[in-house]
């Protein structure tokens, strides 16, 4: 709610080189527009091989900083998309008090992930509650996954998570292979392409969207056993091999002050 405040504010935004030297590397510096955001474009001249990068931007008046990563993918990566509210948890929100897990759940994210599938979880939560969703999904040890929020909040977040998806599978030439959600999912999957057999929905269903859809009945636990029996190929494109094929970590690794002023002085990149 304080995100007005940054307006005009200084951001240096730092990447974490991949093992073995895993340093901090300064990229440059941004300006918050009005709304608090920065948009910044990684230039050819720093381009980054195909892995997960953590990014980390601080805030240079007061220290305070936002961390994430950056997926570098080769095209017609294949990904599962996870919906968040309603499939996962147990109770209506996320946002409730440690809201419980649907039995079975985390070891279905996880066998897509070992068949090396890239990991997409989305909500049409406004971005401004990561933390809290991140931190849910960490401390149910959900595998380790890209995580899309909405940009701001939002009237009709069905469209919105629509439009996210669309655009994302666009610019990154991404394949979407399967889709796991509530009912109010359905329709979202639809227009991405998914296949009915490949839309997996928890939770109730009508009689027409039976047609459109895979209900798991049985729960995430059943599902999995027919998972594991039926034959699952593996991705084409191994997602396993150039992201974390683990749980999700909390925020951050820091960063030692003196090596970046001396990144910033020599220009190492």
């Amino acid at each position: 709610l304080d995100m007005v405040t940054l307006t005009g504010e200084k951001i240096d935004i730092y990447i974490l080189t991949p093992p073995p030297s895993s340093e901090w590397v300064y990229m440059d510096t941004e300006i918050c527009t009005g709304h608090g955001k920065v948009t910044y474009t990684i230039p050819d001249s720093k381009s980054l091989t195909q892995g997960l990068y953590p990014v980390k931007m601080i805030v240079r008046g007061d220290h305070t900083s936002a961390d994430s990563n950056l997926a570098v993918l080769p095209q017609n990566t294949e990904c599962v998309i996870f919906s968040i509210d309603g499939s996962f948890t147990a109770s209506v929100s996320i946002m409730g008090s440690d809201p419980k897990v649907r039995p079975g759940a985390v070891d279905v994210v996880r066998l897509w992930q070992d068949l090396g599938y890239l990991i997409i979880y989305v909500t049409g939560r406004p971005d401004m509650q990561k933390h809290r969703v991140v931190t849910w999904l960490s401390q149910h040890n959900f595998p380790h996954g890209m995580v899309w929020f909405g940009d701001g909040i939002s009237k009709d977040p069905l469209k919105q998570k629509t439009i996210l998806l669309k655009n994302l599978k666009a610019d990154n030439k991404l394949i979407y292979a399967a889709g796991y959600g509530s009912s109010k999912d359905i329709a979202v999957y639809s227009q991405l392409g998914i296949e009915p057999d490949r839309i997996f929905i928890v939770g109730k269903v009508s009689k027409k969207q039976a047609n459109q859809s895979t209900w798991l009945n049985g729960g995430y636990s059943v599902h999995l056993d027919k998972l594991s029996v039926g034959g699952l190929k593996p991705g084409k494109v191994n997602a396993q091999m150039l992201l974390k094929n683990d749980c999700f970590g909390l925020p951050g690794q820091p960063i030692n002050k003196r090596s970046h002023s001396m990144k910033r002085r020599t220009g190492t990149r």
